[in-house]
């Protein structure tokens, strides 16, 4: 057992000071707010719930300030994310993901939601262990500390119009959904990864083969990212990405559409009364020049939000959440479109991943644990409570991940964060 204190801590969607927190087997066993009596650690500034980031392509790291040149689209963007994935094998490509991962328990986030399609060997040939970068990527979180959700991900066409694979999409298919399911029954959950499942998009499963993954969770889908996603969709089917799921009965709160960026009013609200979940990615969305999505009124529409870093041009859960509110505000002219309280639970939503069990400092749940400095350059004379809009990932200072200090001190416990990136992508 381990008893902390907390000199501002985040719970029940207020600051409270002086919370004396009991950790026992990995999980909350006492919050007592207003205590300030004998404690094993003392976590200073403001204790927060562990983030989740709900989508990640761990491999997109080694893209991270070189896609720039000639400026350039998503499109372009895409071919060199190509020149990425085809040369990975499943030993560079743990240390890769252990370094991503790594960095983002720096940043204060516990558990990883990786949308998983780099499958196979470069011509598209199994490996003998046809699960091998799948297995890749959960020991790379173990080594890394924090929670994995892998989500096998479905990709069976490089186009709405059924166009096949070609050249290193041939990596990302399994043929057809029996051989997919087949392959993702021989991946095994473990204490610290669950296994879930994604559909690449409307674009890589052919419509007929949708609902196949509709009782499926937690499920995932990139969702009308791109005007141009849309376009193809309606030429091939007749309407938009969030129709066709409807009208494949895949909308539920089984799903987070990811993305989300270019929806009508009725896409929203199909998602909304459905209770989909909606996970935005703002510092990847702004990079790519994808679009602002319509995080208030899918909220008030019934979609619960949630965050990732995707192709983590940036990995700050602080920076997501805030990019979150002042997205809205440039697209609606008014401030406070998303309160603190709700930028957290956007934050720390983990059950979009399948971890129902976290996200929240009380008792019974998983024992995760963010302390942020508030005495730093952004963070000094701010609220705590306002302190979500001014801190950074630079100004974690311990991370607790089901009971275990990750970080202390703003150093990874056991991975030299800055080198291992360094070795894995050079």
């Amino acid at each position: 057992m381990t008893v902390y204190h907390a000199a501002h801590c985040w719970l029940d969607g207020r600051v409270v000071r002086d919370v004396q927190i009991e950790i026992n087997g990995g999980r909350f066993t006492r919050i007592s707010p207003n205590e300030k009596g004998e404690v094993d650690i003392r976590l200073p500034g403001l204790t927060l719930p562990g983030m989740a980031n709900a989508h990640s392509h761990a491999f997109h790291r080694a893209l991270r300030g070189r896609t720039h040149a000639d400026r350039g689209t998503f499109w372009t963007w895409r071919e060199e994310m190509y020149r990425v994935a085809a040369a990975l094998d499943p030993e560079s490509y743990l240390r890769l993901a252990r370094a991503t991962y790594a960095e983002m328990a720096l940043a204060g986030i516990t558990a990883v939601g990786e949308f998983h399609y780099l499958h196979h060997g470069p011509d598209g040939t199994p490996y003998h262990d046809p699960n091998a970068m799948g297995h890749a990527l959960i020991e790379a979180a173990r080594e890394a500390g924090i929670r994995i959700t892998l989500l096998d991900t479905l990709y069976l066409q490089s186009g709405v119009d059924g166009r096949p694979l070609e050249g290193v999409q041939r990596r990302f298919g399994d043929g057809d959904p029996q051989r997919w399911a087949s392959r993702v029954a021989g991946l095994g959950a473990a204490p610290h990864a669950r296994i879930g499942a994604a559909i690449h998009s409307v674009r890589a499963v052919p419509a007929h083969h949708l609902g196949e993954l509709a009782d499926r969770g937690p499920l995932h889908i990139h969702l009308s990212e791109q005007p141009a996603e849309n376009e193809q969709c309606r030429a091939v089917h007749g309407c938009s990405p969030t129709e066709l799921l409807d009208r494949h009965g895949v909308l539920g709160p089984q799903l987070t559409a990811v993305h989300a960026t270019h929806l009508t009013d009725r896409d929203v609200k199909l998602l909304g009364g459905s209770g989909t979940g909606i996970c935005m990615c703002p510092t990847t969305e702004r990079d790519l020049a994808d679009g602002i999505g319509r995080a208030r009124e899918l909220a008030d529409a019934g979609s619960p939000l949630s965050l990732g870093s995707d192709s983590h041009a940036v990995i700050d859960p602080f920076e997501e959440a805030r990019a979150l509110e002042m997205n809205e505000r440039l697209a609606s002219r008014q401030r406070g479109r998303l309160t603190v309280a709700e930028l957290i639970r956007a934050a720390a939503n983990h059950a979009s991943i399948g971890w129902d069990d976290a996200g929240e400092i009380a008792v019974g749940k998983r024992a995760d644990l963010v302390a942020v400095a508030l005495d730093t350059v952004r963070t000094a004379g701010a609220e705590p409570t306002g302190a979500l809009l001014a801190a950074t990932a630079a100004d974690v200072t311990d991370v607790i991940v089901d009971g275990r200090h990750v970080v202390a001190d703003r150093r990874h416990t056991a991975i030299d964060v800055p080198r291992a990136l360094a070795e894995a992508i050079s």
